[in-house]
């Protein structure tokens, strides 16, 4: 009998006959009309349709299958077993079948690792006050200081919820004659008064992570029990954004490989960097040759450092130690202009080592030079490979791939970083940013990614003067007037190609003895790279460009900016534009021009503040934190906005997160193996005569089914899908034999081993923690189960409106396990 689970790849089975009993005439002449129908059909469509396939199974019952149980296949997309499967291939399709089982002992190994990497993670990034009392692990807290806000400042109050705050003023208690400190916060209803000690532990800042920093409604003061259900919603969405994330981690930290051998000539290579290290590089350094000399899980590291700060130099020495290792590095950056920058660089750095090969893969070269790069890079004669995301293409094959180093990795899309974090199971990776996208920031800062912060200038580094204003002509030809008087160069930069053409023609004007130039995206690649060469030069004086310069370009000589229409960038944007100046000694200038005030939305109000705030060198960290405020971050495993920061605002729902971080070890769910759990129900259906002749061996094909249901949930719906799409609909006793299956294999998933009726208790008896049973109860969406279930010592019970018949209880069990087995993709299952 041929198992009923997915087959293999049909090209390579032969053709089968069943040997086992000679067909009758009837028989004979059904498979004969269904070949040549076949046959027929493949002649047709010969160019769309794979190798004919016929199996032991699919052939008997081709032959033998009465039309009765064909009749209405379209009812297996409607019942309640089909709604189940589908439900468990969208949630564990992606995810559960790609990862092996990890038993208890494995995962708790894995998840002490995981909790000491939280702990480092938030030390660095946050710094740890020993002695300071904290919302969760680290150290730090959240909470707001009520002096720094301001008059109409949207807060949170722990308790209360969301208010207006407005002001600090003394007010004399009854009970006391001395004036004290209250802070006053305008609610939905009325005016609260808060001791300033009271206010300082309990208030939070509001941000919301959309279009405005509003909230929808103000919290009641009479009424606290809406404040309650939002605070429950953000608190489940966290705890279940937090076992995903442990189970994430758990199967990245599962990855093996070879530490890397300690090269005695890195001392060399290393000698060879002209300037002397900040601590915070040096502490990168180490941090990096740790990962990949002492560590045997693939490296997945942020280095995260303002633009000269000497991220570069850490990814020089990461490539030096895989490449002298015979592994292969790849170098990803968001623009072609950066590629040929870092290519420029390391070609440079490796010019001493000969065997060591540097390539570029671009739209500068020609077809023919792509060609011959891919070939090389196929057969390993390329160890370094710089280039743009076309090095994520399926046509790039490496031979042994070790480490890639990612460049601004907020400046690539969707696709692209689904793609680079395909390679973080199987190749170290290290990601360079000044600003990291909040995706990014918040893995960081939840200790889930190693980071490492340069935040300490270089000694010659002078803080950039930021000008703020609204646009007009005569502040554009003072701020270059100045610069080109003092033998520097101005970047010119604007938004979008279209108006480049019209600022040309302005600037010649007022700049007639002047060489300026124009850089942008759709120029010929000999056009732009000979731009930009002369540009480096000092030949060209004005550079009218768009933000193609925003990544890596180091002009030393530039150092004013003109950054027109700045509504229209991101805030990191902005910042990574305001860095190409101010790569010397030089005082350096960045003019941020906006349209009109009036015109401007909150948004863009919030960026530019946020922009004026952060004029310090090396503040990089603290301007991603304040975009992640400004609009949100991505869920772990999506790209879409999470609606659930906006119920209770950023800062609370941090310091929830980190309290959940806390206490992960509470969410687990204990498993039990299949074969111990007892379903006490006594209904044994039979199968109709007609549907045992149809199945021919239906014992086979029961057994089957208890081996895909002891096996897991994935491999019980692929049967089960398998099943009727040979077999068609089963019938209703049949449906029942299933169902049991089902619920014994979704008790077991639950850790519940027994399940029993007494009158109208349905009992489980269960290994389930009361805090797991609420996240998960929390989570169901059907008000009926939810309400009828409660959690006593190691038992769930329910109680039923009537004493059911034994089928109809079947199912009631069935639809209940459906909804609890629903929340399981969240929770980690070991």
């Amino acid at each position: 009998m041929t198992s009923l689970l997915p087959n293999p790849d049909p090209i390579t089975i032969p053709l089968v006959f069943k040997l086992c009993s000679f067909p009758s005439p009837r028989r004979l002449f059904s498979l004969r009309l269904r070949l040549r129908l076949r046959r027929s059909s493949i002649t047709r469509n010969s160019s769309s349709l794979p190798p004919l396939v016929v199996t032991v199974s699919s052939l008997s019952a081709t032959a033998a299958k009465p039309t009765r149980w064909r009749e209405k296949p379209e009812l297996a997309e409607s019942d309640s077993i089909s709604l189940l499967n589908e439900r468990i291939r969208r949630d564990l399709g992606k995810r559960e079948t790609a990862r092996p089982a990890m038993d208890s002992e494995e995962a708790e190994k894995y998840i002490h690792m995981v909790r000491e990497q939280q702990e480092r993670g938030l030390q660095k990034l946050k710094g740890f006050r020993q002695g300071t009392e904290a919302a969760g692990a680290g150290g730090f807290s959240y909470k707001v200081d009520p002096y720094s806000l301001l008059s109409g400042d949207y807060v949170v109050h722990k308790k209360v919820g969301i208010g207006r705050f407005v002001g600090i003023k003394f007010d004399v208690p009854k009970d006391s004659s001395e004036p004290l400190e209250y802070v006053f916060i305008e609610y939905a209803d009325g005016m609260a008064k808060l001791p300033l000690k009271q206010a300082s532990r309990l208030l939070y800042r509001y941000n919301l992570p959309n279009e405005t920093k509003r909230p929808r409604t103000l919290s009641r003061l009479s009424d606290t029990s809406v404040w309650e259900r939002r605070k429950t919603k953000g608190k489940v969405a966290i705890q279940k954004m937090v076992v995903d994330l442990m189970e994430l981690y758990l199967h990245r930290l599962r990855q093996k490989r070879y530490p890397y051998p300690k090269n005695p000539i890195m001392a060399d290579f290393t000698a060879q960097f002209p300037y002397n290290a900040t601590p915070d590089q040096k502490q990168a350094f180490l941090d990096v040759e740790k990962d990949l000399t002492e560590r045997e899980t693939p490296m997945d590291r942020l280095i995260c450092g303002d633009v000269g700060f000497g991220k570069t130099e850490v990814a020089l020495r990461a490539i030096f130690c895989v490449v002298s290792a015979g592994k292969q590095a790849m170098v990803l950056a968001p623009t072609i202009v950066l590629a040929k920058q870092h290519y420029d660089v390391i070609s440079e750095r490796f010019s001493l080592y000969p065997q060591i090969k540097v390539g570029l893969l671009s739209r500068f070269q020609t077809k023919a030079e792509k060609e011959e790069h891919l070939e090389m890079i196929k057969n390993g004669h390329l160890n370094i490979i710089v280039g743009t995301h076309s090095l994520l293409g399926s046509r790039v094959v490496y031979s042994n791939l070790g480490l890639l180093v990612v460049d601004e990795e907020q400046r690539f899309g969707v696709k692209q970083k689904e793609k680079i974090a395909s390679f973080k199971t199987s190749v170290d990776v290290l990601t360079l940013s000044a600003t990291p996208i909040p995706r990014t920031l918040y893995l960081a800062l939840t200790g889930f990614r190693d980071a490492s912060l340069i935040s300490t200038p270089p000694p010659e580094r002078i803080p950039i003067k930021t000008h703020l204003s609204s646009y007009r002509k005569e502040k554009v030809i003072e701020a270059i007037k100045n610069e080109l008087d003092r033998g520097g160069q101005v970047f010119y930069v604007l938004p979008r190609i279209k108006g480049l053409e019209e600022v040309m023609d302005f600037l010649e004007e007022a700049f007639p003895d002047i060489d300026i130039a124009m850089a942008h995206g759709k120029q010929y690649s000999k056009q732009l790279e000979e731009t930009m060469e002369r540009f480096a030069q000092g030949k060209i004086k004005i550079l009218i460009c768009t933000n193609i310069v925003e990544s890596g370009l180091d002009i030393q000589n530039a150092n004013t900016i003109i950054i027109q229409d700045v509504q229209q960038f991101g805030l990191a944007q902005l910042y990574q534009l305001r860095g190409r100046v101010g790569r010397a000694d030089k005082e350096a200038h960045a003019y941020l021009f906006y349209p009109d005030k009036s015109l401007l939305s909150d948004q863009a109000l919030e960026r530019l503040s946020a922009l004026e705030e952060c004029r310090e060198l090396g503040q990089g960290f603290q301007l991603a934190e304040r975009d992640m405020g400004i609009r949100g971050f991505g869920t772990i495993f999506g790209e879409q906005q999470t609606g659930d920061v906006g119920n209770v605002g950023i800062d609370l729902f941090f310091e929830m997160l980190f309290e959940s971080l806390s206490k992960v070890e509470e969410l687990r769910i204990f498993s039990v193996p299949y074969n111990l759990v007892m379903i006490d129900i006594n209904i044994n259906p039979r199968l109709p005569s007609e549907y045992v002749n149809y199945l021919e061996n239906p014992m086979e094909i029961i057994n089957e089914a208890e081996k895909a249901a002891e096996k897991d949930m994935w491999s019980l719906m692929q049967f089960t899908e398998n099943l009727r799409r040979q077999y068609g609909k089963e019938p209703y006793s049949m449906e029942i034999i299933l169902k049991k299956l089902y619920v014994r294999r979704m008790a077991a998933d639950l850790g519940v081993n027994r399940i029993y009726a007494s009158g109208k208790i349905v009992v489980m008896k269960t290994n389930m923690s009361k805090k797991v049973f609420k996240l998960i109860t929390d989570s169901m969406t059907c008000d009926v189960y939810r309400s009828s279930l409660i959690h006593e010592g190691d038992q769930i019970m329910a109680e039923l409106l009537l004493e059911l018949p034994r089928e109809q209880l079947l199912n009631w069990m069935f639809q209940c396990l459906s909804e609890l087995h629903a929340s399981l993709p969240a929770l980690i299952k070991y």
